[in-house]
């Protein structure tokens, strides 16, 4: 399961930035996880609260935002919403399809005291 791999990386990339501003307590962290990033987004809630077990994050309000995922037509330029990587252009019918959007896996923001 790699939603745990990546629950502790942020626990870990959050943890070392709150050290550095002075902060005592992580109560609150902010994630985007594109649809199309391959993150089962329930597994990492479950991760996340085991991540942050006895830390300064345990405790923290998970907010996790799922932009939908966007392609772009090479051949005729047609923007739409996409839930694959194989996508077919509603507008021509290529396949020539480039993603826009969707892959995001990003700490947005987090809350320190």
């Amino acid at each position: 399961m790699h939603e745990m791999s990546i629950a502790m990386s942020v626990i870990e990339a959050v943890l070392g930035k709150a050290c550095e501003e002075g902060g005592v307590k992580i109560t609150g962290i902010e994630l985007v996880v594109g649809k199309l990033a391959g993150v089962q987004v329930e597994s990492l809630k479950f991760c996340f609260d085991a991540a942050t077990r006895d830390t300064l994050a345990d405790g923290a309000e998970l907010l996790i935002e799922e932009p939908e995922g966007r392609g772009r037509c090479e051949s005729c330029g047609a923007e739409f919403a996409v839930s694959s990587f194989y996508a077919k252009c509603p507008q021509c019918g290529q396949f020539r399809v480039r993603i826009e959007s969707g892959e995001e896996l990003a700490v947005r923001s987090f809350t320190i005291e």
